[in-house]
């Protein structure tokens, strides 16, 4: 498609036919040019880009007003990194076929690889008129030089033109930050909540800006207007429960709080940093922990594992063991290949007691990660409290092999292996592992 769009008709530019049959010198010089421009072609598909380029410089040498022979060269000299010779021919391909969309992008291209970002300014403008994506491109090259006033006037003839996009938000954030124009940044959503009242992420984008610029009061007043207009928006109360509990309002707080966990379009994250928060809350006001515990069933029914990941996590924190492994369970049933979670899972079941799930776990787990000395160490400690020592010291010599450089994990193989040992009545051997892990942790 390439070839047919952009090299047939610069080649026709030309007034090169290469169906004609040759009845003159002038034959001759189009069988060399057909040659040649083939040839570069085909060199550079294998990439011999310095036959390429030999081959289209001798297409130059016959004809030097073909546009698409600069435009290759440019390419070639661009593998070959020879940047100069690169933008020079470029720059030859777009002088002589200055509308040509895609010898201007590729020009493009090259200035902006080579962090050319003021030549690539230059390009764009020209590009503008082709398609509006140049023109964001614009924008974002005026945000990289530092030129803030320059990329906001584009990004508003953008929005005006197409509406507002994430991509352009990002852009104009980035320059708020920068210049510190807080309340340009204010005005412009304002605005277009003023332009589009009906539109519930004008009324989130406010809110997040006002509560990030300590404005509680007005962030807690937008959201109560979009309640309005919308008593069935979700994301609302992720503000809305903060400011009911920062008001004492925990009922209120409570339900929004529940409308948040249950809500299929608030990210997992999100959930539980709600979460998080009413925890501090029942901490200090034990007696809504039944609502806490609701809350945290609704977030846990999920098939999300990374929620699942860090709901184990938290519970861990808490120091509640049973809970945690409930969750890192469901989660290993969504990743069984998460080796983070598997541990977790493993330790637990020892920590908990659940030796012959722990042993099971560690079989079955050695079958895909066969060099993991931890898991050999875990299978030992669960077949030593299963009373089977002779297991545990197989597996223990196995895992010992793959310890690299960590001293801290072969003191725990020696001190399993002398337990092994003891419970074999063989006390010479548990006392030499027994004195090895004290020697490796003295010299620690």
């Amino acid at each position: 498609m390439f070839f047919g769009v952009i090299v047939a008709p610069r080649l026709c530019d030309a007034q090169v036919d290469f169906n004609k049959t040759p009845d003159d010198d002038l034959g001759d010089i189009e069988d060399k040019f057909q040659e040649s421009f083939y040839e570069g072609l085909k060199q550079k598909s294998i990439e011999n880009f310095d036959k390429a380029v030999e081959a289209f410089t001798a297409c130059v040498n016959l004809d030097n007003t073909v546009p698409v022979l600069y435009f290759e060269l440019g390419k070639c000299y661009s593998k070959l990194k020879n940047f100069d010779a690169a933008e020079n021919a470029f720059k030859e391909a777009v002088a002589k076929a200055p509308d040509n969309e895609w010898f201007l992008d590729e020009l493009y291209g090259f200035y902006a690889a080579q962090n050319e970002h003021e030549k690539a300014i230059e390009t764009v403008r020209l590009l503008v008129k082709y398609h509006p994506d140049y023109k964001e491109d614009l924008a974002a090259l005026y945000l990289r030089t530092e030129k803030y006033d320059e990329a906001l006037i584009i990004l508003d003839e953008l929005d005006a033109e197409f509406g507002n996009s994430v991509s352009r938000d990002m852009m104009r954030n980035t320059i708020y930050n920068a210049t510190g124009r807080k309340d340009d940044q204010i005005k412009n959503l304002q605005q277009r909540l003023e332009n589009n009242p009906e539109k519930e992420s004008n009324y989130l984008a406010l809110i997040f800006r006002y509560s990030e610029n300590n404005e509680k009061e007005k962030a807690f007043k937008v959201a109560k207007e979009l309640l309005k207009i919308n008593p069935n928006s979700q994301k609302v109360h992720l503000a809305l429960y903060k400011f009911y509990l920062e008001d004492n309002e925990t009922e209120k707080a409570i339900e929004s709080m529940k409308i948040v966990v249950k809500s299929p379009e608030i990210k997992p994250n999100a959930k539980l940093k709600v979460l998080a928060d009413f925890v501090s809350f029942v901490k200090a006001h034990p007696a809504y922990e039944a609502d806490l515990v609701e809350a945290t069933a609704l977030v846990s029914n999920t098939n999300d594992s990374k929620t699942l990941i860090e709901l184990g996590q938290y519970y861990l924190a808490k120091g509640e063991k049973e809970k945690a492994l409930n969750y890192f369970e469901s989660a290993l049933s969504l990743e069984p290949n998460n080796f983070k979670v598997l541990k977790s899972t493993i330790l637990l079941h020892i920590d908990l007691g659940m030796y012959e799930k722990a042993q099971i776990m560690t079989k079955e787990a050695l079958g895909k990660y066969p060099s993991q000395p931890l898991l050999y160490l875990l299978d030992g400690v669960s077949q030593n409290a299963l009373n089977h020592p002779k297991l545990a010291i197989e597996s223990l010599e196995l895992g010992l092999d793959y310890i690299i450089d960590n001293n801290s994990m072969e003191v725990d193989f020696y001190k399993q292996l002398s337990k092994a040992y003891s419970l074999l009545n063989n006390t010479s051997k548990a006392k030499t592992f027994s004195d090895r892990a004290k020697e490796l942790q003295s010299g620690n």
